[in-house]
């Protein structure tokens, strides 16, 4: 079941006087806006604006889907209150718009949250082009309006420069510049991902998808500023061309624009979005011991099997898993098991997202492998392609592996929402790559059992990371 995040607004300039909504359409699982609306509706007051906003807000989710559930937010305490049922409806002049609101979809795929109005501002915006409109005497145009980047600008600082989601890196103008002239030597200067089961003490997070308004700042979206020389544009340049996989595409002609990338078109259309699962604790987990698909492939423990039943229930909550794919390792067989026992789904097994092999430190803590090879250990810690004692595999084999079983995936769910049950690093892999990380990267990163992240995956090749380390649904 898909899922909506609706925000709605109303104004009127007197209370009564002449009044406008604004409504937004968000995809629950990306924070795409899907549809905006807004109408200048003459005379009324403040709540009746805010009521013909909720109306079309539910009205426009309704067109796109109308099995999909819907969570409305407003800063409307009045509606939200009363929609759900808490408070009364005594006006006259609101007990008809709430009656054909509640009519629009069924009671059970509806919710209402109560936001600040710093977080609702895309709507307010909206309410207030509206307004302008109809004191010109015309009706709002969605052509010409610009409500979704005036929110933007005034709750993440500059406006961002143009470009596909996912292009984070620092000077990203003149990085697409600098993409042709550096895709020559992407080849040379790529390197894999990393993973391990040791935990860097720094976190990177990012807020959940689906938590916030559309008027807040999006921190996958984000980019930084500075000052780059052309030198660190190619390489930055070079770095995303490798996360993305441009750099082992035949480059274009001479005088012709790419055809992926930042040379894409800017419309992508709905993405592939992944949201990554990392399987619950087995007796190995708590020892920080390794584990990965070379050992004895350990079942969950009773810790675990808890922890995939408290994912699986929160993923049930939030309805928005259209397949579920798991690596071929009973550990994330027995987790995928317990979500797809709740969604009513199949589980896809993918050779591609099973753990790296440890060779003969599989089952060993990190100090012990360092008293038994500690030259073994120190190369592979300097080295993504040393490979661990034994003939295990190499971050390098990892890194390939992964990015083909991310590419294959990517291609058989276009545009859907799919949950990968799978390891540390594979997980760390996707985030790493979606971000243009360097390895290092990932001994930074702390990826707890049963934690969820999420990437979305455009048709441009661009990605942007959602969710990193979410780990509510255990608390």
């Amino acid at each position: 079941m898909r899922e909506f995040i609706v925000e709605a607004d109303g104004g009127s300039r007197g209370n009564p006087g002449p009044a406008g909504y604004g409504s937004v359409v968000a995809d629950a699982a990306t924070g795409q806006t899907l549809v905006e609306r807004a109408e200048y509706i003459g005379i009324a007051t403040n709540n009746v604006a805010e009521y013909k906003g909720l109306v079309a807000g539910l009205r426009a989710a309704r067109e796109l889907d109308p099995t999909a559930s819907v969570r409305v937010r407003m800063d409307s305490k009045l509606v939200v209150e009363q929609m759900s049922g808490r408070w009364k409806i005594k006006h006259p002049d609101m007990k008809p718009l709430a009656a054909e609101a509640a009519r629009i979809f069924p009671a059970s795929q509806v919710t209402y949250e109560w936001i600040p109005r710093e977080r609702n501002k895309h709507a307010d915006r909206l309410a207030n082009e509206a307004m302008d409109a109809g004191k010109r005497g015309e009706q709002w145009s969605p052509s010409a309006s610009t409500a979704e980047l005036d929110a933007r600008a005034t709750t993440a600082g500059p406006p961002e420069p143009s470009g596909p989601p996912g292009d984070a890196a620092a000077g990203a103008a003149r990085a697409r510049a600098a993409l042709a002239g550096a895709r020559d030597d992407t080849a040379t200067s790529a390197t894999p991902a990393q993973g391990a089961p040791l935990q860097g003490r720094g976190e990177l997070r990012a807020q959940p998808a689906g938590t916030r308004g559309s008027t807040t700042s999006d921190t996958s979206r984000h980019r930084t500023g500075g000052t780059a020389k052309p030198e660190a544009d190619k390489r930055a340049a070079r770095t995303v061309a490798v996360a993305t996989g441009t750099a082992d595409r035949a480059a274009p002609a001479e005088g012709k624009a790419p055809t992926v990338g930042w040379g894409a078109a800017p419309d992508m259309g709905a993405p592939a979005t992944f949201v990554l699962l990392r399987h619950g604790e087995t007796p190995l987990t708590p020892q920080k011991r390794f584990s990965g698909s070379g050992g004895s492939d350990p079942s969950l423990s009773d810790a675990g099997r808890e922890q995939a039943e408290r994912v699986a229930a929160a993923l049930a909550a939030r309805g928005t898993i259209q397949a579920i794919v798991a690596s071929p390792l009973a550990r994330t067989r027995q987790t995928a098991g317990a979500v797809a026992a709740r969604l009513g789904l199949d589980v896809t097994i993918e050779e591609g997202l099973r753990e790296t092999d440890f060779g003969a430190w599989e089952g060993l803590t990190f100090g012990e492998v360092r008293e038994r090879w500690p030259d073994d250990l120190n190369a592979w810690l300097a080295s993504p392609r040393a490979e661990p004692t034994g003939g295990g595999e190499s971050f390098t084999a990892t890194a390939r592996r992964v990015a083909a079983a991310r590419d294959r995936l990517i291609a058989t769910y276009a545009g859907r929402t799919v949950l990968l049950v799978t390891h540390v690093t594979p997980i760390k892999s996707l985030v790493r790559l979606a971000l243009g990380a360097p390895p290092e990267s990932l001994f930074r990163m702390e990826l707890s059992a049963a934690s969820l992240s999420a990437v979305a995956y455009y048709a441009d090749g661009n990605a942007s990371v959602r969710l990193f380390n979410d780990t509510s649904h255990l608390r």
